[in-house]
């Protein structure tokens, strides 16, 4: 009996260790250890636990206030939490690459590196990173026209110009196959082609380091590549990038193509010959927070974009699914909480219900864009919603604008006219352009911009009753709110109003969110601080310390309050405005 009650105690004890040598394997992704089967090594994507908190990022007044902000959260974050798995890393001769817009890291290892990782507490997910493609547009040739663009005009973008707003002091971003920046028709708006000369610091990032095996290359040498690899200028390998750039931005001579001429552009490669993966779009996504230089080293923040066009998506046949779609639905929520507009092509999977199931146009926060004809009606190809595939049924797109027969330029300075939601998305990036040249304290306050366009488009019925919305619904599963009018929202932009009380404002000393739900955020400008105080308006004095540029009052009550800096040896004391606390 003893021997019997002895085997099965065994027995348990065999299958709780059994359970808990296998435990790791529930965070990793089963592609991950198939490959694993069949090779020695496998790369993979690992996603730690702690997340950065950008609550306060709504709080702030300024395009720039938000993305320094940001960039210093999530900076901050990821050097932190990663720590102890990059020493590892480091220890063990691990090569790797690190993000901060996700806390993620990119290896490759074999089947113990993988274990070891899995099993670390502060993991909490072993990611496949697959190959993603674009939604390939249907393509014709053009010859050069000097004319004005259907599509410009349909949406009004000339009326605006005539009231001489053309996108001036805005800065559009884009991230395709890359950028023929010495075409005639984006070659000066480049913001990289100075008077001064040219510099592709900070104007351009190349997040390609190797060949995509989608290619099915026998040899994956970077020549095959019309580019190369890590190139530090502009280049284009496929001509898609030019095409959705010339329609933001192009201009060449008379030839009329791009809706904001006077904007300037900046760019990131995150495909390689139509082919990207999760982490060079999330790569490309960080640059535009806080554009770096060539060795992509010295962020800085106030050199991201306004804007940024997007035209492509991850199937699930290509490894995206509902359990990874968080990574580079992370990333996006974080480019708009830096104040950045993510304009999204919605895709050329129509023309059924429900076709709207991709990353990134399902995402809440990618503003989502269909395409239209020149009889605004939409193309048969254009994605629609609602998004069902996560379960959250949400409407898109949230707008439509011309992506049928578009002429704009491809490489080797030649033009094409091309249709799908890749030509759609641009003329709306354009449009944002144009809003934020009209009125300047729009820049940054991405849930505005995006409301006006909304309220100020043609709205478009459709007897396609996609989601159980009828005829009679604005917005809708075809159209989101109809199609884009430029001159309309430009009207309204410049009649918005943008309070700028969120920022504490000296020459010395800047202290920012105002209100704040807990932690202010202090820009000192190189001045030494030797002493901070905060005194309520009874006058009575509260402990508080200034640690990496932050004061932490979430602990006091909600109130107004004084603070006061005092400046290195000399002793000065600089008093702001009343502070004022609101907790949630």
């Amino acid at each position: 009996m003893k021997n019997i009650l002895l085997l099965f105690l065994l027995s348990i004890s065999c299958t709780i260790l059994s359970a808990q040598e296998n435990n790791w394997k529930s965070k990793v992704d089963d592609s991950i250890l198939n490959k694993l089967a069949e090779t020695d090594e496998v790369e993979f994507l690992v996603v730690l636990k702690d997340k950065a908190n950008l609550s306060l990022a709504k709080s702030l007044s300024t395009k720039n206030e938000k993305a320094q902000y940001v960039y210093a959260s999530l900076k901050s974050h990821a050097d932190k939490s990663q720590k102890d798995l990059k020493k590892y890393l480091d220890a063990e001769a691990v090569p790797y690459q690190s993000l901060f817009i996700v806390n993620v890291l990119k290896l490759s290892g074999d089947y113990s590196l993988l274990e070891t990782i899995a099993n670390r507490t502060d993991v909490k997910r072993v990611m496949a990173n697959p190959s993603v493609s674009f939604s390939a547009p249907v393509r014709e040739t053009a010859p050069l026209q000097k004319t004005l663009e259907w599509g410009l005009e349909r949406i009004g973008v000339d009326q605006v110009w005539q009231m001489g707003i053309r996108g001036e002091g805005v800065v559009v971003g884009g991230q395709d196959t890359g950028y023929e920046w010495t075409h005639p028709a984006i070659v000066d708006t480049y913001r990289g082609n100075q008077t001064s000369g040219v510099d592709h610091n900070y104007n351009w990032h190349d997040a390609i380091h190797e060949i995509s095996p989608l290619h099915n290359d026998s040899i994956p040498d970077p020549s095959l590549n019309p580019c190369g690899l890590d190139v530090d200028y502009p280049c284009d390998d496929h001509n898609h990038g030019t095409h959705t750039m010339g329609t933001m931005v192009g201009l060449d001579g008379e030839n009329e193509i791009g809706v904001a001429p006077e904007s300037e552009w900046c760019a990131c490669r995150s495909m390689e010959r139509g082919y990207g993966t999760p982490f060079t779009y999330l790569e490309c996504f960080q640059w535009f927070v806080a554009p770096t230089d060539l060795n992509n080293e010295n962020a800085d923040p106030s050199k991201a974009p306004h804007v940024i066009a997007n035209s492509w998506g991850c199937p699930e046949m290509e490894g995206c699914n509902p359990d990874n779609f968080y990574l580079l639905e992370e990333g996006v929520d974080n480019l708009k909480a830096a104040g950045t507009v993510v304009v999204v092509s919605a895709g050329n999977d129509g023309s059924e219900c429900s076709s709207i199931s991709k990353p990134a146009s399902m995402f809440e926060n990618s503003f989502s864009v269909g395409a239209t004809n020149a009889q605004d009606t939409i193309a048969g190809f254009s994605s629609r919603g609602p998004v069902i595939i996560d379960d959250s049924g949400r409407t898109k797109p949230n707008i439509s604008a011309p992506g049928v027969q578009v002429r704009s330029c491809i490489r080797d300075s030649s033009y094409a006219t091309w249709s799908g939601t890749s030509m759609a998305g641009p003329h709306v990036a354009g449009v944002v352009a144009l809003m934020i040249s009209a009125n300047p304290d729009l820049a940054g306050h991405v849930d505005t911009i995006e409301h006006i366009i909304e309220q100020t488009a043609v709205q478009l019925a459709t007897e396609q009753e996609c989601g159980g919305l009828t005829e009679a619904d604005i917005p809708n599963n075809t159209y989101g709110y109809g199609r884009i009018d430029a001159l309309a929202a430009v009207e309204m932009a410049m009649a918005t109003m943008i309070s700028s009380a969120s920022k504490i404002d000296n020459e010395l000393v800047n202290v920012f969110p105002n209100p704040t739900t807990g932690i202010l955020f202090v820009d000192s400008n190189g001045t030494e601080i030797s002493d901070l105080r905060l005194i309520a308006v009874s006058g009575k004095m509260q402990e508080v310390s200034l640690v990496n540029n932050q004061i932490d009052i979430s602990n006091l009550p909600e109130g107004a309050y004084v603070l006061q800096f005092r400046i290195g040896e000399t002793g000065q004391t600089i008093s702001h405005k009343m502070v004022m606390l609101t907790h949630k």
